[in-house]
């Protein structure tokens, strides 16, 4: 749980999910908002699925396609994403590592 406020350095969390071994990695947790970082190296099948909040992804690094239900976009460094709560929605043609940092609405997933 955090405090009243906290700051949090963004390389050191890519850092930190990098070396978790997993592609997503949480660094907040709030009542009504959750944050991590998401990676996907080159070439890498997204297999998340819809989740039951709302989210926003910022992409930090990288580039590549996004589809959410049957629409597609390309996505690169400061692309901006919103995608509301049991969207399906994956990132594919991932031509560069992509590092996206992600904000969940209400928490966020259990697991990612």
């Amino acid at each position: 749980m955090a405090d009243e406020w906290t700051a949090f350095d963004l390389e050191a969390e890519i850092t930190k999910q990098a070396g978790s071994g997993r592609p997503y990695r949480e660094f907040l947790r709030v009542p009504s908002l959750s944050c991590g970082i998401y990676s996907l190296p080159a070439g890498a099948k997204d297999l998340q699925g819809p989740h039951d909040e709302d989210e926003v992804y910022l992409v930090i690094r990288g580039r590549g396609r996004v589809r959410v239900n049957g629409r597609e976009h390309e996505v690169k460094r400061g692309s901006l994403l919103y995608v509301r709560a049991t969207s399906e929605h994956s990132f594919f043609e991932v031509d560069e590592d992509i590092t996206l940092l992600v904000f969940f609405a209400s928490g966020g997933p259990a697991d990612l």
